[in-house]
C-alpha cells in the first residue's frame, strides 16, 4: 500500500510521464484491479506509443478485463515495435495463447515432501550384577 502512494505522489507531480503513469497502472494490474490498470495503462500508451513494455502491459491488462481482441492488437502493436528479444518471445507468445488463466498464473506453494521420522529403537537396558567372588 506504501508503494502505490509513492506511485501515486509521483504521478501527481508528474501526470504527462508515461513511465510514471504506467508504473501505477502496473501496480494496479499485480494487485488485481485490472479496471484501473486499463486506465492507466491506456493512458501511459497514449503519453508514449512508441514503447513496446507499455504496449504490451496494456495488452496483459485488456486480457485480464476480459477484452481479448484488443489484447491481441495491442501485443501486436507491441511486437511491430521491436521490443528487446526476451520481451518479443514472450509478447508472441501472448499473441498466440493469452494469458494463463489466474489460478495458472499464481504461483502454488512449494510442497514439501513429508518425510516421517521414527524414533530408535529402545534399547533394554540390561543389568548384570557382578559375579560374586568366591
Amino acid at each position: 500500500k506504501q508503494g502505490m502512494a509513492h506511485i501515486e505522489k509521483a504521478v501527481k507531480l508528474k501526470p504527462d510521464d508515461g513511465y510514471i503513469v504506467d508504473s501505477l497502472g502496473w501496480a494496479h494490474f499485480k494487485q488485481g484491479n485490472f479496471k484501473d490498470a486499463v486506465k492507466h495503462l491506456e493512458r501511459a500508451v497514449e503519453l508514449r506509443p512508441e514503447d513496446p513494455v507499455l504496449n504490451d502491459h496494456l495488452g496483459d491488462a485488456y486480457w485480464r478485463a476480459g477484452r481479448e481482441r484488443e489484447a491481441r492488437f495491442q501485443w501486436e502493436q507491441s511486437l511491430m515495435l521491436k521490443p528487446e528479444p526476451d520481451d518479443k518471445d514472450k509478447t508472441e507468445a501472448k499473441v498466440k495463447n493469452g494469458l494463463p488463466s489466474l489460478a495458472q498464473a499464481k504461483p502454488q506453494p512449494k510442497q514439501t515432501k513429508q518425510v516421517q521420522t521414527q524414533e530408535p529403537p529402545k534399547r533394554k537396558i540390561v543389568r548384570t550384577q557382578p559375579n560374586p567372588v568366591q
